[in-house]
């Protein structure tokens, strides 16, 4: 059985990732940071389908916990006869409301750096050995990161950081494939998520002026984002790595 870990797979992205995956047959081990019980819905709602995961914490912030998930993990492996998996899935982040330049401070710096550039790295570095030759590894990083975005004033260190997700994607590319080990990453536009105070619930008057700005008239929902990360950790994307996917609809098109 093949086996995918998913870090923020309790809820947005992350957990449309997780459905998705589990759909084509793989276990799925999905990761939460404060609160517990969406892990475990998400777990149920995989187990209804006729899936198989397993939820487990991490907070990505903070390295020095990392050891204790792999032994975690590698528990976990051993239910299903396994002592690696195959496809890592690396999307737990934080939102982050407009901040200009001149007021942005050191701890949202280090927040969004931590969360965002210096975990994933070295939860990867981690895991490594856990992952099998062949497999696969996701980032989830942002079109405000690439070179195609109109910059929004008030995001600077958000978008940097997710800048710096698509430049690790390409180097782990390079270093990795001695091992047939892919990296990609997959860039989403506006999705409705839990992100920013579920915002788009809270203001649901903001999704038309975005909709209109989106060649595909609408905005995206995690299932969207979701089909996109299955795919690239699937065979039938054995060809491609060191690329960031564009999954937005059309957005600014």
């Amino acid at each position: 059985m093949q086996v995918a870990v998913i870090t923020g797979g309790s809820s947005g992205i992350g957990q449309g990732a997780a459905f998705e995956i589990a759909k084509r047959g793989t276990a799925v081990v999905v990761t939460y940071h404060g609160s517990r019980e969406r892990g475990l819905d998400t777990v149920q709602r995989i187990e209804k389908d006729g899936g198989t995961a397993v939820a487990l914490p991490l907070d990505v912030s903070r390295p020095e916990t990392f050891a204790e998930f792999r032994a975690a993990l590698t528990d976990v492996l051993k239910h299903w006869d396994r002592t690696t998996f195959d496809f890592l899935v690396s999307n737990a982040g934080v939102g982050q409301s407009p901040v200009m330049f001149e007021e942005t401070t050191e701890d949202l710096f280090d927040q969004m750096v931590n969360v965002h550039l210096k975990g994933p790295y070295f939860l990867t570095q981690t895991l490594l050995p856990l992952i099998a030759d062949n497999g696969s590894i996701v980032y989830t990083t942002s079109t405000s990161a690439l070179q195609s975005a109109r910059p929004s004033p008030g995001y600077s260190v958000y978008a940097s950081v997710k800048g710096a997700q698509i430049v690790l994607t390409r180097y782990l590319a390079k270093e990795l494939s001695v091992r047939g080990i892919r990296v990609n990453a997959v860039a989403p536009g506006v999705t409705r998520t839990r992100l920013g105070g579920d915002a788009f619930s809270e203001h649901p008057e903001w999704i038309p002026p975005i909709a209109e700005r989106t060649a595909l008239g609408r905005i995206g929902e995690s299932d969207d984002l979701g089909k996109v990360i299955a795919f690239l950790g699937s065979p039938d994307s054995g060809w491609i790595t060191a690329q960031t996917v564009e999954a937005s609809g059309g957005y600014e098109l």
